[in-house]
């Protein structure tokens, strides 16, 4: 099939090359982060503070799982979870640089150093960074091992499920540069049947692994607990969200928690001046941001 070069190609015209290359970028929301390989791009030294953890990230739901979880532990006591979260802005390719990939060789955030070992652990992968900080603390995770094996059902379950979340229906939905009805409806299907999951676990469950929160919940709801109260891609009256009460419950009951509150604005450089902790250093550093929160 030939094309003349000034002629428009319609999405439903594409036919894929033999061999694919990477010529251009793809248009959208964070494209011009997007390549096909891998490793730094700059290098650069990543800053490093005082405090046992050394959190390098960004807002996202998959970085307020981290910040939440480590507000969640301070508020338990835990002094050795006092951390220091550095910004790193995805939008300008933070993620490539020398000292975040030594951390994370897959350029993705939450990336964190636990410097209480010798030599430091590096930790990656939310779920892996939740998991290691319940186990080292021995909190918000089940004890006996059925319950345990439940909460790390559904704490993989958001890690297997989320993307079609996110790289499919938020992508597509509000991200885009063209809306196409193929691809929206594709991962709408999907977002709503995955909401649908949760709300008849939770029509039986206070929380995701029974009656305790743990994990799960933390790893869980900055995605969808987000998506059904409105702070997630516009689109909680496209989903219908309110129908899916049970979740609805759950997210609410969530975003009460003022560990969930603290964390989930931390590395935020976004939204309200109330929500905005491009960095954190100390308890104060939340304090004094969200005291500009109108009553």
């Amino acid at each position: 099939m030939s094309r003349d070069s000034n002629t428009e190609v319609k999405n439903d015209d594409y036919v894929p090359p033999k061999v694919w290359t990477w010529e251009a970028e793809s248009g959208g929301k964070f494209a011009s982060t997007n390549r096909p390989t891998a490793g730094a791009t700059h290098e650069k030294t990543l800053p490093d503070g005082v405090h046992p953890f050394q959190l390098h990230s960004l807002a996202t739901p998959n970085g307020q799982k981290v910040t939440i979880m480590l507000e969640e532990l301070l508020a338990a006591g835990v002094s050795e979870a006092e951390y220091d979260a550095y910004l790193i802005n995805i939008g300008e390719g933070d993620q490539f640089s020398s000292g975040f990939v030594e951390i994370n060789p897959n350029s993705k955030i939450p990336a964190m150093l636990d410097t209480t070992t010798t030599p430091a652990t590096r930790l990656f992968e939310s779920a892996s960074i939740l998991q290691y900080l319940s186990e080292k603390f021995g909190l918000l995770e089940p004890k006996d091992p059925a319950g345990k094996a439940e909460c790390r059902n559904w704490l993989f379950w958001q890690m297997g499920s989320a993307p079609y979340l996110g790289g499919g229906f938020g992508h597509f939905y509000a991200y885009a540069p063209t809306k196409q009805q193929y691809p929206i409806d594709r991962f709408t299907m999907e977002t709503k049947r995955q909401l649908d999951v949760l709300d008849k676990h939770l029509a039986e469950n206070n929380y995701m692994a029974g009656d305790d929160y743990s994990i799960a919940d933390i790893a869980i709801w900055p995605w969808y607990g987000n998506l059904v109260l409105g702070n997630l891609y516009d689109a909680a009256e496209f989903l219908n969200v309110e129908s899916y009460m049970h979740v609805m419950r759950w997210a609410k009951e969530i975003e009460q928690r003022p560990a969930v509150q603290r964390g989930r604005i931390v590395n935020r450089p976004f939204g309200e001046a109330w929500e905005q902790v491009i960095e954190r250093h100390s308890a104060e550093d939340i304090d004094k941001v969200m005291a500009l929160k109108p009553e």
